[in-house]
C-alpha cells in the first residue's frame, strides 16, 4: 500500500553546501543552501533566492562552495538564518576567512572542504552556474594517499521532510562494480 501527498517534493539527500562571497567593500558573506548540485565535470549550479550572496555574485563573479559538516552543522544553520543585508554573519559566527589564492572570495576555514569557483551564469531566475577553479581540503579530511576521505570529512544532508540535518552514513556498494552481477 502506498500513501499519497499530492504536490509534495522530498529529493534526499541534500546536501548543506555554504556559499561565500565578498560585498563591494571586500566584507565576506556566507549563506546556507541545499538546492545545488555538480552539473559537469568541471561545473556546479545552484537555485537560489534574492540575497545578500546573490548579490555579490552578480558584482564579483566569483564564489566558494564549503561542505557542511557533522561538526559545522551549527554554523551552517545560522548561516541559513540571518540576511547578510542586516548582520555580519562571520563576524558574529566567529569565523575565520582568509582569501582564496584562485578566486576573488573568502575560503572559511572552519569548513574542511571548498571549492573555488568564478560565475559562468546568473540566469534572471537566479540560476547560479559557476566553474570550479580549485578544491581544497584540510590534511584532516585526507586519506593515506592524499585524497578526500568523505568518512573524515562527515558531510551533513538537510531532510526537507523532517527539517532535520542528517549525517551522510556509511558506504554500502562499490559505483559501477556492484551491479556488474547483473549484466551477466
Amino acid at each position: 500500500m502506498r500513501k499519497d501527498f499530492g504536490k509534495k517534493t522530498i529529493i534526499t539527500p541534500l546536501p548543506v553546501f555554504i556559499i561565500a562571497t565578498y560585498d563591494e567593500n571586500g566584507v565576506p558573506n556566507a549563506m546556507n543552501a541545499a538546492w545545488g548540485t555538480q552539473c559537469d565535470y568541471h561545473q556546479v549550479v545552484f537555485f537560489l533566492g534574492p540575497h545578500k550572496t546573490t548579490d555579490n555574485l552578480k558584482l564579483k563573479k566569483a564564489f566558494t562552495v564549503s561542505f557542511a559538516t557533522k561538526d559545522t552543522s551549527q554554523i551552517a544553520d545560522y548561516f541559513g538564518m540571518e540576511t547578510g543585508h542586516r548582520v555580519d554573519k562571520i563576524e558574529k559566527a566567529g569565523v575565520h576567512v582568509h582569501k582564496s589564492a584562485f578566486v576573488d572570495a573568502p575560503i572559511i576555514e572552519e569548513f574542511p572542504l571548498t571549492l573555488e569557483c568564478e560565475v559562468a551564469q546568473i540566469t534572471d531566475d537566479l540560476m547560479v552556474i559557476g566553474n570550479v577553479i580549485n578544491m581544497s581540503a584540510d590534511d584532516s579530511i585526507l586519506d593515506d594517499k592524499g585524497s578526500v576521505d568523505i568518512a573524515k570529512l562527515q558531510p551533513i544532508a538537510f531532510d526537507s521532510a523532517a527539517n532535520l540535518y542528517r549525517l551522510v552514513g556509511e558506504s554500502v556498494g562499490k559505483a559501477f562494480s556492484d551491479g556488474l552481477a547483473l549484466k551477466k
